[in-house]
């Protein structure tokens, strides 16, 4: 796995299965962590890898990218912290952002529309 400078993979893991951090994809978490040096501030992720059933007890879609591991969503807090991070999101390479009052949800799933930003 790579080695992150920001992150440990334990703030992937699915709640429902110790570890599962292991299985977030390397080059998504690269990126990530490249996005958190630029903007300089620290990421809190909310959810990362997901399972099968975890995803479901969330109400999140069952073709989600949290559960191939390209896919993370960041706690915000205010416009002002949503812009840093997503500009540092794209600013590495990321196309593909959900966007809410109170995270931004960042995924690199190739089997998805690229360049697209919808709101929840």
């Amino acid at each position: 796995m790579t080695n992150l400078k920001y992150f440990t993979l334990e703030e992937f893991a699915s709640p429902d299965v110790p570890h599962s951090g292991e299985y977030m994809d390397a080059d998504f978490l690269t990126m990530l962590d490249n996005a958190r040096d630029l903007a300089g501030i620290p990421f809190k992720i909310n959810s990362g890898y997901r399972t099968i059933e975890h995803n479901q007890k969330v109400g999140g879609k069952p073709n989600s990218s949290h559960i191939v591991g390209k896919a993370v969503d960041i706690s915000i807090q205010g416009s002002r912290e949503r812009w840093i991070i997503l500009d540092a999101l794209i600013q590495v390479g990321f196309n593909r952002f959900g966007l809410a009052d109170t995270f931004i949800h960042v995924d690199s799933d190739d089997y998805k529309d690229a360049d697209v930003i919808w709101t929840y």
